[in-house]
């Protein structure tokens, strides 16, 4: 048993739904959660949610366990935000990959979530790739903070 890093492909469906996830018109939160098959060595979906809060999302994800929550923030949909506006006039609905590895979880579980995560936002071109430690950080006010809407 070596330990090298494990560096896990990402499910050729998973890519697909990234794709269209990226691309959806909506303008409501949604969250696509992934997590690594082990046995097959793949990134694969783990659950979709439409319509849910940052504050939401967190209590959907294991806390000892690694996930990469993908959440598309449609800001207006909040009374707490607004959809991010550009000078230009274009109001956009920033898509941001979120890599959440728990203090708690294995070693092993953690170094191929980690050596994986680089693959997966190659993969699903994301941009703004976050990292949580304590499911407890996952809010609107940080994901704002992170996003830089400042007003």
């Amino acid at each position: 048993q070596s330990e090298s890093l494990v560096v896990c492909d990402v499910a050729e469906d998973l890519v697909e739904k990234l794709r269209k996830f990226r691309f959806r018109k909506e303008t409501n939160n949604a969250a696509i959660i992934m997590k690594i098959d082990k046995d097959k060595q793949l990134v694969v979906l783990d659950e979709e949610h439409e319509g849910i809060s940052p504050d939401e999302l967190k209590d959907e994800l294991p806390e000892r366990q690694p996930r990469y929550p993908s959440y598309a923030a449609a800001i207006w949909t909040y009374s707490l935000l607004e959809a991010y506006q550009h000078e230009d006039g274009r109001v956009s609905y920033p898509l941001c990959f979120i890599f959440s590895s728990p203090v708690g979880c294995k070693p092993e579980q953690q170094m191929m979530y980690a050596g994986s995560k680089n693959k997966l936002v190659q993969t699903a071109e994301l941009t703004k790739v976050f990292e949580i430690r304590n499911t407890e950080d996952l809010t609107e006010e940080w994901l704002r903070e992170k996003l830089g809407f400042f007003h």
